[in-house]
């Protein structure tokens, strides 16, 4: 990590903001070329899927992403990213989660049909014995394509839901819960959102194909929810991109770690900020 990447921690206002509505926008988090060059990998990705059978018509998730291009892997530990997500999280954390979403249109005619809403996490959420429940970890999705407009496959989000544990849908399957939104973003946007913040995605009624890229933080001593590939990818590291990517010297050092297992707190530490 470069030093100069601290002008990039988490503003006052955007404490107050993830911590009251769950969710941040950052904008111009990528610049246009890097949006551009992004966005090659994963039309290529795409194109080499499509022509391995997967249906046109439907929205490709593919997880593990990260492995395929070392585009992908600098966003791991992005100096105008991860301090933001430090500075949420703390330092004893890691990525345990990527995914790459490209939903084509639809050719279907808009309508009102209530989304898959949702929490991250699937059973932490019903094992989990606090309200409301833990935060545990949280997002950032990068947005490659232009979503300043409804309709377009956007992210919908209800803000203030993360402190919620249930969520009142509407009866008879048509309509969103109160006060949900579309996420209207441009392309090279971060967004930040806590885990527990109830969100849907939503059918892309456009002529144009969404594009975005979603890296997911948490603690350490938080299981993979992927099975992801480091061969190789580990010795081609520095320190803390290695944590991000899940190395450890032993199992314990992720409940209790030693500088060694956690070289963020040791750059944190030299940089004379408290850990």
């Amino acid at each position: 990590m470069e030093a100069s990447c601290l002008q990039y921690r988490l503003t006052d206002e955007e404490r107050r903001a993830f911590n009251e509505t769950g969710y941040i926008i950052v904008e111009d988090a990528l610049s246009p070329d890097h949006v551009a060059a992004l966005t090659a990998e994963v039309d290529r990705i795409y194109e080499s899927r499509l022509q391995e059978g997967h249906d046109p018509k439907k929205a490709l998730f593919y997880t593990d992403f990260v492995k395929d291009h070392p585009l992908f892997m600098e966003l791991t530990d992005y100096g105008k990213i991860l301090p933001k997500v430090w500075d949420i999280l703390g330092w004893n954390i890691y990525m345990y989660h990527t995914h790459m979403i490209v939903t084509p249109p639809s050719g279907q005619e808009q309508s009102d049909k209530t989304f898959g809403w949702h929490q991250d996490s699937g059973r932490v959420n019903l094992e989990m014995e606090s309200h409301p429940r833990p935060r545990l970890s949280l997002k950032v999705a990068y947005f490659l394509s232009d979503l300043s407009e409804p309709g377009r496959g956007n992210f919908w989000i209800v803000p203030n839901s993360h402190v919620q544990d249930t969520i009142q849908l509407p009866e008879g399957g048509n309509g969103q819960p109160e006060g949900a939104i579309p996420v209207c973003v441009k392309p090279g946007t971060a967004v930040f959102f806590d885990r527990r913040l109830w969100h849907a995605a939503s059918t892309n009624w456009s002529d144009m194909t969404r594009k975005v890229l979603f890296y997911g933080y948490g603690y350490r001593w938080i299981r993979r929810k992927d099975d992801m590939t480091m061969d190789g990818l580990l010795e081609k590291s520095d320190p803390i991109r290695r944590q991000m990517l899940g190395d450890g010297l032993s199992c314990n050092g992720y409940y209790t770690p030693t500088d060694a297992d956690v070289p963020l707190r040791v750059w944190l530490r030299e940089q004379g900020l408290p850990v």
